[in-house]
């Protein structure tokens, strides 16, 4: 599910990035407590982009990709994020408009 409306990023170099985050239930009978993960979502392709720009928040989706580990400088320090490079995706359901 898409926890928020998709948004776009501006690089510095002109290129723009879509990023969005997805709610995933983890399934029954999982050994922690814990019932879903958040995923950081990143798409580069225009063919992708075209079609997260259109998504909403509550929307189901189905995306392929790799998961990437980024390192970059802030705050003085290295930080790292971890995220899926998006390389297909499927609009399942609309999210129910609120």
């Amino acid at each position: 599910r898409v926890s928020a409306d998709p948004e776009v990023k501006e690089l510095p170099s002109g290129d723009s990035v879509w990023l969005f985050r997805l709610v995933v239930r983890r399934p029954e009978g999982s050994a922690s407590r814990q019932t879903v993960d958040t995923l950081e979502c990143s798409a580069w392709s225009p063919r992708v982009q075209r079609s997260v720009s259109g998504w909403r928040a509550g929307d189901r989706v189905e995306v392929s990709g790799s998961v990437r580990r980024r390192f970059f400088r802030a705050g003085g320090g290295a930080q790292s994020r971890v995220e899926v490079e998006v390389s297909s995706v499927r609009l399942r359901r609309r999210g129910v408009a609120s």
